[in-house]
This record gives C-alpha cells, sequence and structure tokens, in this order.
C-alpha cells in the first residue's frame, strides 16, 4: 500500500511541474569551401615501431580519423585555418567546414588511451605554419614532436 502511495504522489508532482519548451528547428549556414581559409598541412611521420592513426574531435561528441601511416610513413592530414577567428577546419566529402576542437595521435587500436595531444596555434589575425611531427614510442604512450 505504502508502493501505491508514494507512486500516485510522484505522478501528481509530475503533473504539476511546468511543461517544457519546445525546441524550435530551424536552418543554419554551414560554411563551405576555403574561401578565406589558410592550408595548413599537418605531416605526422611514425617513427613509433606500429601503425599510427591521428583522430581529430569535431565536436563535443563526435570524432573522425584524419590520417593514418604505418611503420615509418607518413600521414598527410589537410588542415584549414581561418585567421580571423582561430579555427581550424577539416573539409567533409561536401567541403563543408568541419571545425577541430582537438586533434591526436596514438597506435591503431588503441588510438585514444595511446595518445599524443597535438598543439594547434589558435591565434586569431596570425597564420600557422605547416605543421611536421614525427611520433614516437615512449613506454605505452606515442610522443610527437
Amino acid at each position: 500500500m505504502q508502493f501505491v502511495k508514494r507512486t500516485l504522489m510522484v505522478l501528481f508532482l509530475v503533473g504539476l511541474g511546468e511543461p517544457a519548451d519546445a525546441v524550435e528547428l530551424r536552418s543554419i549556414e554551414v560554411r563551405t569551401g576555403t574561401d578565406g581559409l589558410v592550408a595548413v598541412p599537418l605531416s605526422v611521420t611514425n617513427a613509433s615501431g606500429a601503425p599510427v592513426v591521428c583522430v581529430g574531435q569535431l565536436a563535443h561528441w563526435y570524432s573522425q580519423e584524419l590520417g593514418r601511416a604505418g611503420t615509418g610513413a607518413t600521414a598527410l592530414i589537410p588542415l584549414w585555418f581561418d585567421p580571423t577567428t582561430g579555427t581550424f577546419t577539416v573539409l567533409n566529402d561536401k567541403a563543408e567546414n568541419m571545425p577541430v576542437e582537438s586533434l591526436w595521435c596514438g597506435l591503431e587500436g588503441r588510438a585514444y588511451e595511446s595518445r599524443a595531444a597535438i598543439t594547434l596555434d589558435r591565434q586569431a589575425d596570425a597564420t600557422p605554419s605547416p605543421m611536421a611531427l614525427t611520433c614516437t614510442l615512449d613506454g605505452s604512450r606515442l610522443t610527437c614532436g
């Protein structure tokens, strides 16, 4: 009987709450192409002795492989930079700009656990130079510099 009283009380209290606001769906403008962007390619040479994968976090919940390199090989990651905002982007298959929140490289199969964070110089009104890194194994983690 006690359970029924509690259940009814919870249902009564939930019914008194404010109704949830509806989410307004609206179209957004997605930047496409490279007009106004500067090419800042990133080359990652793998000197670790094992295959390496480089991943970009493109949103709080979404990451995408941007490149991979076998032992002794180099991955070329085509990054673009917006000098007015300091934003690095990659282009998807529709040439839409996908802002890169973070970037790391790690060992294939456990890229996140063995990752080396790649620092992106995000200064607005400054154009970064192309980047060339070499990744080596330091214990169970990659080191890129």
